[in-house]
């Protein structure tokens, strides 16, 4: 019997498919290659979509630009790991200069000591037993670990929990500094505070705190200096009060991205910045010093990577990254400012155009995050990239389970 060429091309398709599949389709030598450290072949094309991805030169840049501003101020860093959520992250900012660390939750600060950090400072009060015991146990696994309160009720909870475990705590009053979500009032009660820590037999007085949240998104320079200023000032003329009265005030602490050239001059001797090293759009469009309406002092490191799912209709695409990926309408596509994000869902978005070249089936794009802190929650790893080379992935801080809160 004679066989068709065409025929022997059929019969022959499904093992030449599996074959090219089975070359091309590497998963799960990609997971034992990241395992193993390896990095070697692995780009974006092979990366699980939605995932974040950051440009190593980029990330760099942030991390010198802001060091360096740092240096030649004379205001120290204790960058916050409440964006990134990750010791590698951490160990960078503390090559370059970085005091410590900053931590939004108890859980972070439990993370950052447990990788061996030093002069870590939870910067939100600890309330309630399960809190005030792990601080607790902290300062006395790691002692260079700092705390805050902003009611004389925790200062004696911790001073209790001290004495308990037979040691030395270091706190801080977090003085009201605009944000009414925490701080004690400044001025006479801030000082009463602070001398019920010092005087407290458990307890050792660092310091100052107050955090101008507003202040930090406020568009515009010399608008978003006088709100600084306006927050700011009350908290460091108490600690002035502190030092007259006798008290040791060996940091004032607070700051943010937004207002890192503007806290030195208010009296501020270190910054809890850390935004700079990724940026979102919300910080793109608050406006730099020099009056550009874009915020140009740090560039855009992070990005999230997604994949066009279906490209049916003109001039619009829809991509893998929905409610779950925490996509919003006000994110930007990398390069392709022209571009508008909508949400559809879930799993979905959508990306839609009027002009330029629109985006192929399969095809990868990076968008620009409106919100670090709630995107990088979304994800547990960092793929860093040259280009579109993977060439290291950062571990995220977990996001369920008891150990995590």
């Amino acid at each position: 019997m004679t066989v068709s060429r065409r025929a022997l091309l059929f019969s022959a398709a499904p093992a030449l498919a599996l074959a090219n599949s089975a070359k091309v389709f590497r998963y799960a030598e990609v997971e034992a290659k990241i395992a193993k450290k390896d990095f070697r072949g692995i780009t974006k094309d092979d990366l699980p979509t939605p995932c974040l991805t950051v440009e190593r030169a980029l990330f760099e840049k942030n991390l010198k630009a802001m060091s360096d501003y740092c240096k030649s101020t004379g205001i120290n860093l204790r960058a916050h790991c409440k964006i990134h959520k990750s010791t590698d992250v951490t160990r960078k900012q503390i090559a370059l200069g970085s005091l410590g660390v900053c931590c939004a939750t108890i859980a972070e600060a439990e993370l950052m000591v447990n990788a061996g950090f030093k002069n870590v400072l939870h910067t939100c009060q600890p309330a309630g037993k399960n809190k005030v015991w792990r601080a607790a146990v902290l300062a006395q696994r790691e002692p260079t670990t700092m705390f805050v309160a902003d009611d004389p009720i925790t200062v004696d909870l911790l001073d209790q929990a001290a004495e308990a475990l037979k040691i030395k705590m270091t706190v801080l009053p977090d003085i009201y500094a605009g944000l009414t979500r925490h701080g004690h009032a400044p001025g006479d009660p801030g000082l009463k505070l602070a001398q019920k820590i010092d005087s407290s037999k458990n307890l050792k007085l660092g310091g100052i705190m107050g955090y101008s949240g507003g202040a930090s998104h406020t568009k515009g320079w010399e608008a978003r200096r006088e709100k600084s200023t306006k927050d700011v000032v009350p908290m460091v003329e108490t600690a002035k009060l502190l030092k007259k009265s006798g008290l040791n005030v060996p940091i004032i602490t607070g700051g943010s991205t937004g207002t890192y050239n503007i806290d030195k001059a208010l009296g501020l001797t270190e910054l809890q910045a850390g935004s700079y090293i990724f940026m979102d759009t919300a910080y793109m469009n608050i406006g730099s010093r020099e009056g550009t309406e874009r915020y140009s002092d740090f560039d855009v490191s992070m990005n999230v990577l997604t994949t066009v799912i279906s490209a049916n209709h003109t001039g619009q695409v829809t991509i893998d990254a929905g409610n779950k990926a925490l996509l919003r309408p006000t994110d930007r596509v990398k390069n392709r400012p022209e571009v508008i994000v909508e949400n559809q869902g879930a799993e979905y978005g959508i990306l839609k155009w009027n002009d330029g070249n629109g985006f192929k089936l399969g095809e990868k794009v990076e968008l620009i995050t409106t919100n670090l802190d709630m995107t990088t929650n979304c994800y547990d790893r960092y793929y860093v990239c040259e280009g579109q080379n993977v060439v290291d992935v950062w571990p995220i801080m977990g996001r369920a389970g008891a150990l995590q809160r």
